[in-house]
């Protein structure tokens, strides 16, 4: 008889179930160092409850490649019973607990990209250094494919930004609408205070897409309108446009209103409007179902709700 590399583990239940807790932080940190920081242990702590996780299965489990510690197959095997375990005893008997965000001395860790950072994090940080003076924060630049599964082994409590393509079955909620803004560098000469169609349409456009791929674009909406226009540069990268256009005033870009706004204040472009009106796109907070009812993730994100309910529009 055929016997499958899952009904091959061990007879009995794990010798010490803190490992499975062990297990779900390499899942999510990647790193024998930052899981023993997120656990509140010791580095060799760590490794040696690896060591016997690797002894109990008979597998390696998570291997070195490159700076990462990467699951094997069996470990991948294994993660959504880890998983599943974890999330039963975060929104079961973690949540129970309480969140003081007083007394907390956890660390968030936010998705977004480095326009969110530059415009939402400076009210974000002050609100919560008021309420939470002893929490710490950390941001997450990663690709888009790559964002459900950070919520989901907890590598990130929340994704903010607009996000195009989050799967079905994760929790999301709407903090504002932006519009979206053209700018090009001061020194274009060839753009006044108004853009018309068919400049807009003869310019070479930079864009940027965390993707990548420019049918991923944030501006996607100005093809979807029927526009043809030619795309030079596509960069992941939102606080790159202003300094390319600056230095490359042939150059344009349409973008949300506020990176528009950062960057006006230092004289590095102009912001005309653009040639047609365009959809304005929503800002949102999403998070997974998992961590729905722990009480610390649920209290970030009315914080986040109250900084930014106020917005302007």
């Amino acid at each position: 008889m055929n016997v499958s590399h899952a009904q091959a583990a061990p007879a009995g239940a794990l010798p010490d179930l803190n490992l499975v807790a062990v297990f779900d932080a390499l899942l999510g940190e990647r790193s024998v160092t930052r899981a023993a920081e997120q656990l509140g242990v010791t580095q060799s702590a760590m490794s040696h409850s690896l060591s016997r996780l690797r002894t109990w299965f008979a597998d390696p489990l998570f291997v070195r490649v490159g700076s990462a510690m990467q699951p094997t197959p069996r470990a991948l095997e294994l993660a959504p019973v880890v998983v599943q375990i974890m999330a039963s005893v975060r929104s079961g008997l973690l949540s129970q607990a309480g969140f003081d965000p007083a007394s907390s001395t956890r660390r968030f860790t936010l998705c977004m990209t480095d326009m969110g950072e530059s415009v939402f994090l400076p009210p974000l940080i002050a609100q919560l250094r008021a309420q939470a003076p002893h929490c710490t924060l950390q941001t997450l630049q990663i690709p888009q494919q790559e964002i459900p599964q950070a919520l989901e082994n907890g590598a990130a409590d929340l994704a903010i930004g607009s996000l195009h393509a989050m799967p079905e079955g994760m929790f999301q909620q709407h903090l504002f609408t932006h519009p979206f803004v053209t700018i090009v560098g001061r020194a274009n000469r060839r753009i006044g205070a108004t853009i018309s169609m068919e400049e807009f349409c003869a310019m070479k456009h930079v864009v940027v897409s965390l993707s990548g791929r420019s049918v991923d674009a944030y501006d996607r909406v100005i093809d979807e309108s029927g526009i043809k226009r030619s795309i030079y540069l596509v960069t992941p990268h939102f606080l790159v446009v202003p300094l390319i256009l600056e230095q490359n005033p042939d150059l344009i870009a349409t973008v949300p209103r506020e990176l528009g706004t950062v960057f006006d204040k230092y004289k590095a472009i102009r912001v005309p409007p653009p040639p047609t009106a365009l959809p304005r796109f929503s800002l949102r907070q999403h998070w997974h179902p998992r961590f729905h009812h722990d009480r610390a993730n649920l209290w970030l994100r009315q914080l986040v709700k109250k900084t930014f309910e106020d917005y302007p529009e």
